[in-house]
Formats: C-alpha cells, sequence, structure tokens
C-alpha cells in the first residue's frame, strides 16, 4: 500500500518543505526587524510544513525533509546577524529638508449669537448641552 502512495507522498512532502521555506522566510523578516511575535507565529507555521515534509521519506527521498529544517536553521542564523544592521540603519540621521510654510489668512470666526438654542427633544444631556445654555 505504502508502494503504490509512494508519489503522492513525494508531492505532500515537497509541498510541506515549500510551505516550511516560505514560513522560514518570513521568521527571518521578522527577527531582522524585530517583531518577536511574527517570528514565533512563523515559527510555529513552520513545524506544521516540516511534519509534511516527512512524508517524503515514505517515498525514499528525504531532500525535502533536509531543505525544510536547514531553511529553519537558515533564518534563525541570518535573521539574527541581520538584526544589528536593520538597527543600524533605522538609527541613522535622516537629512533635514527645509520647512515649507504657507501663510493662509484664516477669516474670522463667526459672531457668537446670543439667542438660547432650540430645546431639545430626544437625546441624552451631556456636559456639552448644559454649556449652551
Amino acid at each position: 500500500m505504502v508502494r503504490d502512495l509512494a508519489e503522492f507522498f513525494l508531492w505532500v512532502g515537497i509541498s510541506g518543505a515549500g510551505i516550511a521555506l516560505v514560513c522560514a522566510i518570513v521568521a527571518l523578516v521578522a527577527l531582522a526587524f524585530g517583531a518577536a511575535g511574527i517570528a514565533g507565529g512563523a515559527s510555529a507555521a513552520w513545524i506544521g510544513g516540516a511534519l509534511l515534509s516527512l512524508t517524503s521519506g515514505f517515498s525514499g527521498q528525504w531532500i525535502p525533509a533536509f531543505a525544510a529544517v536547514g531553511g529553519l536553521i537558515a533564518a534563525l542564523v541570518l535573521g539574527g546577524l541581520a538584526r544589528p544592521l536593520v538597527r543600524a540603519f533605522q538609527a541613522r540621521p535622516t537629512p533635514q529638508r527645509p520647512e515649507v510654510t504657507a501663510s493662509v489668512t484664516l477669516p474670522a470666526p463667526a459672531a457668537v449669537s446670543s439667542a438660547k438654542p432650540a430645546p431639545r427633544i430626544v437625546g441624552v444631556r451631556t456636559v456639552a448641552s448644559e454649556s449652551i445654555r
């Protein structure tokens, strides 16, 4: 039975390795930018892809499983090495741009009417409605 399903297991393993590698890339970028929650979520999703990549072992192919494991190891190492570079890039001074100021003349505020506002029929009295009276 396993021999009959060997081809199917190979493709499941290859797709699992693909999922695991995508999750490893997301973990690498998240580690580089310091997003620990996203890195943890991507690593957790990587586990599912790595488990799927193990099914290729039923057909005698272990390369997808090795690629999935190697992908996460490389992502964790490279993400840790890229973090100081990203911090240095974010902390660099930005060139000063000249301030653009526009002189706009605003119209004078409308005169406040001394007439009482119309009584409210429905609604909730608030501090703002009390201060109008």
